[in-house]
């Protein structure tokens, strides 16, 4: 068992049930950390998902490290990052049978997105269906202007550094 904890510096922690801290992250970004508001994982605990206060949604590959937490060949890599809405998001599930994200925000819409790619398949209250097999076009809700970002690098910059504070030394 497993605990995930998203704090509002934008950094989630990782804790064994003897409340032990296995690991801190912060997603890899071009913006700065922002508060995480919401966190899930799909029913197998293969991927974790995690909402921000900017409307951003993050996706991490968690297996490996859950198979052997204290080995360091096994990382968490963050796969997948996308913005889903304009406001905060209030919550986010993983929908494993069609592989879909559902998010819901501040703003009040909820919203399905492909959970491999980020891609947008609409909101609830949509006149039309649902068409969540064999999409081939991409498009954005009216407010989200940023294509989803797919990680391929290995990125070791995600894991939380301790910070030390600078030491004046008079000699140099």
């Amino acid at each position: 068992p497993l605990l995930a904890s998203a704090h509002e510096n934008g950094c989630i922690c990782l804790w064994n049930i003897q409340g032990n801290l296995l690991k801190e992250l912060l997603p890899f970004s071009k913006y700065p950390s922002v508060p995480l508001t919401a966190l899930c994982t799909d029913s197998s605990t293969k991927i974790l998902l995690a909402g921000s206060k900017e409307g951003y949604i993050m996706q991490w590959s968690i297996a490996s490290f859950l198979e052997d937490p204290q080995s360091s060949k096994n990382q968490i890599k963050e796969e997948l990052c996308w913005s889903a809405h304009s406001a905060e998001i209030v919550d986010l599930f993983h929908e494993e049978e069609k592989n879909v994200v559902v998010t819901a925000s501040i703003d009040g819409s909820v919203r399905v997105w492909q959970a491999m790619n980020g891609y947008y398949l609409g909101y609830f209250g949509q006149p039309r269906k649902f068409e969540l097999s064999n999409i081939s076009w991409l498009i954005l809700p009216y407010d989200v202007n940023n294509f989803p970002t797919i990680i391929k690098e290995e990125s070791t910059h995600m894991e939380k550094k301790s910070e030390y504070p600078l030491v004046l030394d008079c000699d140099r």
